[in-house]
């Protein structure tokens, strides 16, 4: 009787546990959407005495964290129940962007000052997130696919072993195909990035390439001690059998 209480207990927390993880993911893919390129930050920093740039659209601030959320997802639930998170994020994505075009396409109500400078704000982000949802979907996909690939190869390569390494491994490799993938479609398909000054268009998008990654790339390594810990403490809180780190 206590095995099955137990067990029921688990259950529960499991499917509470996966909601919540499933919901910061989804909630930050949709973040990243309606925020996009609306703003630029300056989060440059000095390293050893050496300035380190690093101009990031606001956008990006949640978008780390996707990967440390179908990370937990993949170790505590496995590959198949990440892989549906990572479509349930694509059609939401379809779906925030249907919304965004019908609101602009339906008639706008501008009677008063006040609505119509509410109008042209929606009007001015629709026309920086439409362009935005397409090329993250395209980089969201292939990211996030590909982080749930390489999470799980090295799983298996390594025998359930080395955590750090696949959390690694498959957020830092999935996050620098998403940077060049957004960066580059976003420049095509909307021509609003804020390319440096004297700079030809390609050194201009290498460096914004630059400056995402290297936000991306030091989210990526803070995040492992809290991996770490997550993993420690929710393995045996959820009943899931542990591994070797």
């Amino acid at each position: 009787m206590s095995s099955q209480i137990s067990q029921a207990t688990f259950k529960k927390r499991r499917v509470f546990v996966f909601v919540i993880l499933s919901s910061i993911f989804i909630s930050s893919m949709t973040m990243l959407n309606i925020l996009g390129i609306s703003r630029f930050l300056d989060l440059s920093f000095v390293f050893f005495g050496t300035n380190v740039p690093m101009i990031v659209a606001i956008g990006v601030l949640p978008y780390p964290i996707t990967f440390l959320c179908t990370d937990f997802i993949s170790e505590l639930y496995g590959r198949e129940k990440a892989s549906r998170v990572v479509w349930a994020g694509l059609i939401v994505n379809i779906w925030l962007a249907f919304i965004i075009w019908i609101g602009g396409a339906l008639p706008g109500f501008t009677s008063t000052s006040l609505s119509e400078t509410s109008n042209n704000a929606f009007m001015t982000i629709r026309a920086l997130s439409l362009g935005i949802i397409v090329a993250s979907m395209i980089a969201y996909f292939l990211a996030q696919y590909s982080d749930v690939l390489i999470f799980h190869f090295f799983k298996k390569l390594t025998k359930g072993r080395y955590l750090w390494l696949r959390n690694n491994a498959s957020t830092m490799t999935s996050q620098l195909i998403d940077t060049i993938s957004v960066i580059l479609i976003s420049h095509f398909l909307t021509h609003s990035l804020p390319l440096q000054e004297g700079k030809s268009v390609v050194e201009g998008l290498f460096a914004l390439i630059g400056y995402a990654y290297i936000f991306k790339f030091i989210f990526a390594l803070f995040d492992t001690p809290f991996f770490y810990i997550g993993v420690k403490y929710l393995k045996p809180y959820l009943g899931v059998r542990d591994d070797s780190f």
